[in-house]
């Protein structure tokens, strides 16, 4: 693995300089990625897939074709359980490189972990709303079901930083959560759960994506697509 890691990690060690984690995170989300115990137990390619109702494995592969080519500087904005970074690890060629970001350090210790011994591949501790990176640095950003984990303030900081980083003619793809039908076996059932344990994913139930970016980057939406009755969407962001 590249070793480009200031301010993350350095084989299994978290070095000393890192970012406190943003209030959400440790009182929302504590117990699905800060607590030591939870990459334990959610780092299963079954579980994950099964959280997903099954659909893991077919958001994934939309993702990564979305993505296609990859090419040039790739951004994935947040670390994810199972083989998705893995996989598009595996589409890296020639020059091309992937950089991950995440503000947890047990997270990226765990995927440096899952990618031991691959080249190309950096990892930084960084905030979603403040990457440090320059302006237009990557061809490519990915945001794989973290919008519904952030407050809307924070949501709409994300998607503007993912936007300012992917330099004009490259392509942002997001997946994430979507209101499914009414007449969807689920509708009924999940409001509650979400509410409960993912509070912010409700948001993108009542709102598309589009209204939280920012209005100071010329972006259009390259397509759009849902799956499993519309409880989930695939959007493509092209930056102009």
């Amino acid at each position: 693995m590249k070793q480009e890691l200031v301010e993350d990690l350095r084989s299994d060690a978290v070095l000393p300089r890192v970012l406190a984690l943003p209030r959400y995170l440790q009182e929302v989300y504590w117990w699905a990625y800060v607590h030591p115990n939870a990459i334990r137990v959610f780092e299963r390619q079954w579980l994950v897939n099964a959280i997903l109702w099954g659909n893991f494995s077919k958001l994934r592969d939309v993702a990564l074709h979305a993505l296609s080519p990859v090419q040039g500087r790739v951004l994935q904005i947040a670390c994810v359980y199972g083989d998705l970074t893995g996989r598009l690890a595996d589409r890296i060629v020639g020059t091309s490189s992937l950089d991950v970001v995440d503000i947890v350090p047990g997270q990226l210790g765990n995927l440096q972990r899952k990618l031991a011994g691959r080249a190309g591949i950096s990892l930084f501790q960084r905030n979603s709303v403040a990457l440090g990176f320059a302006d237009n640095t990557y061809d490519r950003t990915l945001l794989f079901f973290l919008l519904h984990e952030q407050p809307e303030a924070v949501r709409r900081q994300t998607l503007a930083e993912a936007l300012r980083v992917t330099a004009p003619g490259g392509r942002i793809v997001i997946a994430d959560y979507h209101c499914p039908s009414r007449w969807h076996p689920l509708y009924y059932l999940l409001r509650p759960v979400l509410a409960l344990l993912e509070p912010y994913a409700l948001d993108l139930w009542r709102n598309d994506i589009a209204s939280w970016l920012p209005q100071d980057i010329k972006v259009r939406i390259e397509s759009r697509r849902t799956f499993f009755g519309g409880l989930y969407q695939l959007v493509v962001l092209v930056r102009e």
